[in-house]
């Protein structure tokens, strides 16, 4: 084969290489992201009481519960 068709091969497995590595690692962090969220409750206590509020458990749980519904509606 020529010079020039084998250029042409490894551009595009270049090509297809990062257009699959991208859409790969794109579906890794959602699910790891799903798995391990990156805000719990012990965080929100944490920064309400720096904020100087006492947390009760109901708020943590309505501020929980609205951060999962935001994060649902912006899918």
């Amino acid at each position: 084969m020529s010079t020039g068709i084998w250029i042409v091969i490894v551009i595009i497995a270049l090509l297809l290489g990062a257009v699959g590595g991208f859409f790969a690692a794109r579906k890794y962090m959602e699910s790891y992201l799903k798995n391990n969220p990156p805000i719990n409750e012990e965080m929100l206590r944490t920064m309400m009481l720096q904020m100087g509020q006492k947390p009760s458990q109901k708020k943590l749980h309505q501020m929980m519960n609205s951060m999962q519904n935001q994060a649902k509606h912006q899918k």
